[in-house]
């Protein structure tokens, strides 16, 4: 086709926008794959234009410049190297696609190839062919962050939740579960969302969870799985062994154990006797609407989608249906509302909120333009003309709302502040 031979930047520009994935050796830029999204149907960038781009940034490197990012008129780049050994490159048409947005889908590439192979592999490998091989065991986990963003998770980097009337029954039988396991790191998972986990479980890094949970559904549906994994923050060098049992359809036990007990114990042994008696709550669970908001909490008819992240735990609730009802045909569809919401979060946390303190490291593409305040802002709000938006940074939450237009401007913090007390009462346990 004409399109495959032309060289330019609107190569990349397709219906819906596009995305190319890179990864090369950071010291002599030999290519170890390239993903785009869609999988390998779509159309594999030119070897001339991926040694450009990496020749580009390894020239910039030699003259002591960090190149990060670079944009044409419909296409944006950004790069990252990681322990001198990888560089990542992503190129992206999508018209939401951001700096920030496109450095959290670096850093969640990297972490998914530790996560399945271990950092040292990545770090010292001295067989780059077998490198390209082992990679492939990567392919399905990556390429699913490439795809557009069905929830915020991938950028905020917290495990998602959803919030039941059962959810103290099932996370005190998940407590003496996962303790009869021998392990102290339990959650269950209802499709992608966290329903109920253990406190230490809580205590892995930010984006470990949140790998986990994206790991689990980036595979086939399966009754049990014994995988082994490397935690990219707390053991990228020895691996875990990562069990997953279904105990209903849509409804799933995660644990990270030592080597014992045997998958086949659990299935047979300690399922039928922990879960079996609560087998109705678990199907009323995973039946339970998607809503993820905490029982008997109605908020105000003009909030169209909200992110609220708890900064302790790192886990957060999100919806683009508040109110419990399909969108489809109303002022502002579902899609418009996730991109708005996902939009609105990299444009605040990257340019009015200070960086979170737990990933300070973890964002590449931090602006500076808070350093020219004299306080660090713990409110922000936009004015579009479909939509307005507000968002409250507070010691130990961040709430991001979307509402529809017609809500006065003058209103919006008085909503938004009722919001966040609504949704962080006690009673909530959020």
């Amino acid at each position: 086709m004409e399109k495959s031979e032309r060289r330019s930047p609107k190569m990349w520009d397709e219906a819906g926008g596009s995305v190319t994935l890179l990864c090369l050796t950071a010291s002599s830029g030999v290519p170890l794959y390239c993903r785009s999204r869609g999988g390998a149907s779509k159309q594999q960038l030119p070897f001339s234009v991926i040694g450009s781009l990496n020749g580009v940034h390894m020239f910039g490197s030699n003259l002591d410049v960090l190149l990060t990012a670079a944009c044409t008129e419909n296409t944006r780049v950004v790069w990252k190297v990681f322990h001198n050994s990888i560089t990542l490159i992503v190129l992206s048409s999508d018209e939401g696609a951001s700096d920030f947005s496109l450095g959290r889908l670096l850093e969640n590439v990297f972490s998914a190839m530790v996560l399945v192979l271990g950092l040292e592999e990545l770090v010292n490998a001295r067989n780059i062919e077998r490198l390209k091989k082992d990679l492939k065991a990567c392919y399905k986990l990556i390429d699913s962050f490439l795809e557009p963003g069905k929830c915020t998770a991938d950028l905020t980097q917290c495990a998602e939740c959803t919030m039941v009337p059962s959810r103290a029954i099932l996370q005190e039988c998940l407590e003496v579960f996962a303790s009869a396991a021998e392990s102290r790191f339990g959650s269950l998972l209802v499709g992608s969302q966290v329903l109920c986990a253990t406190e230490q479980w809580w205590q892995l890094a930010a984006s470990e969870a949140m790998l986990l949970v994206w790991l689990v559904c980036s595979l086939p549906p399966h009754t049990s799985r014994d995988l082994p994994v490397y935690l990219p923050h707390g053991s990228p060098t020895v691996p875990h062994r990562f069990l997953t049992l279904q105990l209903v359809p849509g409804l799933e036990v995660l644990l990270l154990c030592g080597p014992k007990p045997s998958l086949q114990f659990l299935a047979d042994e300690l399922v039928k006797r922990f879960w079996q008696p609560l087998l109705d709550l678990l199907k009323a669970s995973a039946r339970a609407p998607p809503r993820c908001l905490p029982p008997g909490i109605s908020l105000a008819p003009g909030i169209l989608g909200l992110l609220l992240i708890n900064q302790d735990q790192r886990k957060s609730l999100f919806t683009v249906e508040p109110q419990g009802t399909s969108a489809e045909g109303s002022e502002m569809p579902l899609k418009n509302r996730l991109s708005a919401l996902r939009s609105f979060y990299s444009l605040t946390v990257s340019l009015y909120f200070p960086c979170e303190k737990f990933e300070e490291s973890a964002v590449p593409l931090q602006e500076e333009f808070q350093a020219g305040f004299s306080h660090c802002p713990q409110h922000c709000y936009l004015v579009y003309a479909t939509y307005k938006a507000y968002a409250i940074h507070g010691k130990r939450h961040q709430l991001f709302l979307i509402v529809k237009p017609d809500v006065p401007t003058f209103a919006l913090r008085s909503l938004a502040t009722s919001t966040l007390q609504t949704l962080t009462a006690e009673d909530s346990a959020f």
